[in-house]
């Protein structure tokens, strides 16, 4: 009853805050950097789609409210990936490759082109990108793949490990270069987490490599025979346009012996990259303050693909670098998870998915400040989207479940050892109370006799005692 009292006085001596945190197990950190983010994202959003409810004729408050049902959505998406124990994704790892692969084949065949890139899928009336379901459906194989396979020599890892991956690649590859690369890098991370030995990363980079010039022939050498001469890949020719155009200097050229159309397009490749350089210059510090940006008109895709670029015009340096450390410090907390982690499928989990979303926002942050070139990636859980959002919003609640996990076993392993000391203190107890009685019973004995009865007992118990004494020391 007095524990039950104390109990209730606890909980109302918390503030609404600390009780809802205090009923979210699993990593708390994680859980607020989930949140902020979201929060984050709302008014980002409402700030940067001005451009798009222009030309959607739509407004600001329309979009806001999708996002916020994008964001409700994902929370979700979390709580419900959050509640599905690790055993659960352990028995579904190997399905949930070969539904992505079948889905980026669908895609393929039927699906929904957008901006000249086929990469969306229309089921049901609902449009999704194959691409990012596979980002989890590979590092939860690569886990499981990992934990039970034998992989022994470098034939047994190609087979059992990169060709099944490979083939997931290849056909993100036709829709998306950038997304097929990202995913490489996301498997390499995986792999080197997980303890691969070096040899056989080593022999592999070069194994991509090859394949890499083999696919760039075979698409060159396909475009007689595809339609409109774009080849097998069509976005392979978008993606060397990006890299000739980032790693060549514009001081090369002189604009001044090209006609006006040469000099527009010249300027139309370099729009998105300039736009975001002008926002950032013009953020500084401090930046121009919130819903304050110029550049969100003019920049293409502020509100997913350059919104970094709006964070650092309104909110400044400050702003973008504390959005950044947001992402660093989420995949710290899940270093120290795979750290705690007790079996392999639930460390490269834990560890791949921290990378699939910290890689992500790096390569966005890596664009939009002009150090890398033009990939179209979104920034996790900011940028406007549904597919993406959701997807990221499952990769976190997967992670909350393995901390979940971890922490209630180790709160089991606490109480065992609770009740062992417990155990232990009881029986120390007991014989203490077993002592003293036989004590209490001596000395009544003793107390009944007479003095020479006393006397002739103590002679007796000294006698026997100095016989136990000489038998130990022979």
């Amino acid at each position: 009853m007095a524990d039950k009292e104390k109990d209730i006085r606890d909980s109302e001596s918390q503030n609404p805050q600390e009780e809802v945190m205090s009923r979210l197990h699993g990593d708390k950190v994680i859980w607020a950097i989930f949140f902020l983010l979201s929060l984050i994202s709302i008014a980002l959003i409402y700030s940067a789609s001005s451009s798009l409810a222009y030309m959607k004729g739509s407004t600001n408050f329309a979009i806001l409210m999708k996002q916020i049902r994008f964001v409700v959505l994902g929370v979700a998406a979390l709580f419900i990936c959050y509640k599905v124990p690790p055993k659960w994704y352990r028995a579904m790892s190997m399905l949930t490759l070969l539904v992505a692969i079948v889905l980026l084949v669908l895609t393929l065949a039927i699906g929904v082109k957008t901006n000249d890139a086929q990469r969306w899928l229309s089921i049901g009336g609902l449009q999704f990108q194959p691409t990012e379901f596979a980002k989890i459906a590979i590092v939860l194989y690569l886990a499981r793949a990992l934990e039970i396979m034998k992989i022994d020599t470098y034939k047994s890892f190609l087979l059992k490990i990169i060709a099944p991956i490979g083939v997931c690649i290849v056909l993100v590859l036709v829709g998306s270069v950038s997304a097929a690369l990202y995913l490489a890098l996301i498997c390499f991370i995986v792999l080197f987490i997980a303890g691969i030995k070096p040899s056989y990363l080593l022999k592999t980079i070069g194994l991509g490599a090859a394949a890499v010039v083999l696919l760039i022939v075979v698409h060159l050498a396909s475009k007689p025979f595809t339609s409109e001469h774009r080849g097998v890949f069509p976005r392979m020719d978008t993606a060397i346009e990006r890299f000739n155009r980032f790693f060549s200097s514009s001081e090369d050229i002189d604009v001044s012996t090209l006609d006006k159309r040469e000099q527009q397009r010249l300027a139309d490749e370099t729009l998105q990259a300039d736009m975001a350089q002008i926002a950032v210059k013009e953020g500084g510090l401090l930046g121009k303050g919130p819903g304050k940006s110029t550049q969100r008109y003019v920049l293409p895709h502020p509100y997913s693909d350059y919104i970094y670029s709006i964070i650092l015009e309104e909110y400044g340096l400050w702003g973008g670098i504390l959005v950044m450390m947001l992402y660093v410090w989420f995949f710290y907390r899940c270093v120290l998870i795979v750290r705690g982690c007790r079996t392999v499928f639930s460390a490269v989990t834990a560890g791949g998915l921290g990378a699939v979303i910290l890689v992500q926002a790096m390569l966005h942050i890596l664009v939009n400040v002009g150090i890398f070139p033009v990939t179209g990636h979104t920034l996790p859980l900011i940028s406007l989207g549904g597919t993406s959002f959701i997807i990221i919003s499952c990769a976190f609640g997967i992670i909350l479940s393995i901390s979940r996990t971890k922490e209630d076993a180790e709160a089991l392993i606490q109480e065992r050892e609770r009740e062992e000391k417990e155990q232990k203190r009881l029986e120390r107890e007991r014989k203490k109370e077993e002592e003293r009685r036989a004590a209490q019973a001596e000395q009544l004995k003793q107390d009944a006799m007479t003095q020479e009865e006393r006397d002739e007992y103590l002679k007796q118990r000294y006698a026997d005692q100095l016989g136990r004494e000489e038998d130990e020391l022979t």
